[in-house]
């Protein structure tokens, strides 16, 4: 794994426990909710079940998306071209 695989694994984590630990916080959720809910934020795809109720969390979520969707997004890229180039490597012998 290169040097930018690791910065975005870091940062991916990072962000997910920076939503974690704040959800928990904010919204009195529990730690798998606030878990959840930040997996469910940064991977866009907002399932509605949960949703910020306080201006803080609600402010926090949109600087969170901002930030961590790009985030987010780049590291699910380097996950899925390891995988393809992993992939067509074998169905090329």
């Amino acid at each position: 794994m290169n040097i930018r695989s690791w910065v975005l694994l870091t940062s991916f984590a990072g962000l997910l426990l920076l939503g974690t630990l704040t959800y928990h916080a904010l919204e009195d959720w529990s730690w798998v909710q606030s878990f959840y809910f930040s997996v469910v934020t940064l991977t866009t795809v907002g399932y509605g079940d949960l949703a910020p109720t306080t201006d803080g969390s609600r402010l926090f979520t949109s600087v969170y998306i901002l930030f961590g969707v790009a985030i987010a997004i780049s590291f699910l890229g380097v996950v899925a071209n390891k995988y393809v180039s992993h992939t067509g490597r074998r169905r090329k012998k």
